[in-house]
């Protein structure tokens, strides 16, 4: 599949640790891929590094339009860069800001969207930006959110977990897939191979243990601990891999943080398997 495939998540749903499957898969070396080595294999879009390669020179100064310009072109460019498809990760919505698209249809082959509980997406939110629960529910509720720009980064656009959801899931002409966060913890290898198979590559079980060790939560984790990781708080304030559980929102989230999460987001946490089509949750 020529062009761009987007490697697509809400933040704090599990991007990172499905980039590093996908990367131990395609290197299949004896040791894992190195968690700083990733974006070796999958470029960001979100990042200035890009940008500035596509430019030859700083992004200093440049105004939202002109980064608005440039986007189409360093999406174009992505696409071709490897003469084949070119795996990117992106955290925004597939939406239109000012009447142009984010993710450049042209530009675009397929895309992979990894979707978490919102529950423990609220709990891990909060972890890593360091706020509250009452914040990280309210940021998962609000329609049109954006995340400013921070230091090598751009401007996010999320809008709320179900926005998030829908606009790539439900996005005209899109080639998808679909994996849940919590499938990549009690199925791995089943997971990737699905994967796998949408790549259209050939299926190489040894390989596909291989890459589902190289790459547990565990392992990552420990490269974190031992090395750092260039994606994680520059203030080490949290760790990036944090606990890698599914369930764990019963331990933080208050009977009014579930309520409002169901409020906003019930209608697609049904259809993902999140609710009982009764309304009951799922652990």
């Amino acid at each position: 599949m020529p062009g761009i495939l987007w490697i697509a998540s809400y933040p704090k749903s599990g991007n990172t640790w499905f980039r590093a499957l996908i990367a131990n898969y395609l290197k299949d070396g004896e040791a894992p891929v190195g968690v700083n080595e990733l974006s070796r294999f999958i470029v960001g879009d979100h990042r200035h590094t890009e940008y500035e390669q596509h430019l030859g020179r700083s992004m200093a100064g440049l105004s939202d339009k002109e980064i608005a310009d440039l986007r189409p072109e360093l999406h174009e460019r992505l696409a071709t860069w490897q003469q084949s498809t070119t795996l990117v990760k992106t955290h925004n919505a597939c939406v239109f800001v000012d009447g142009r698209p984010l993710i450049t249809p042209s530009a675009t082959a397929g895309a992979i969207y990894i979707a978490r509980n919102p529950m423990d997406v609220a709990v891990s939110f909060s972890h890593h930006f360091q706020i509250g629960i009452n914040r990280a529910v309210e940021i998962l509720c609000e329609k049109g959110k954006t995340l400013p720009p921070s230091a090598g980064n751009l401007e996010v656009h999320l809008g709320s977990w179900s926005e998030h959801v829908t606009s790539w899931l439900d996005a005209p002409g899109m080639h998808i897939h679909l994996t849940r966060y919590e499938d990549l913890i009690e199925k791995p290898a089943a997971t990737l191979a699905g994967l796998v198979n949408f790549l259209q590559l050939p299926l190489d079980e040894a390989k596909l243990e291989r890459a589902v060790e190289h790459s547990s939560f565990d392992n990552l984790k420990a490269q974190e601990e031992e090395s750092g990781f260039k994606e994680a708080r520059s203030d080490g304030m949290a760790r990036f891999f944090r606990a890698g559980v599914s369930g764990g929102w019963t331990k933080y989230l208050k009977d009014h943080h579930v309520q409002a999460l169901i409020e906003s987001n019930g209608a697609v946490m049904t259809r993902l398997g999140y609710l009982g089509e009764d309304g009951s949750l799922r652990e």
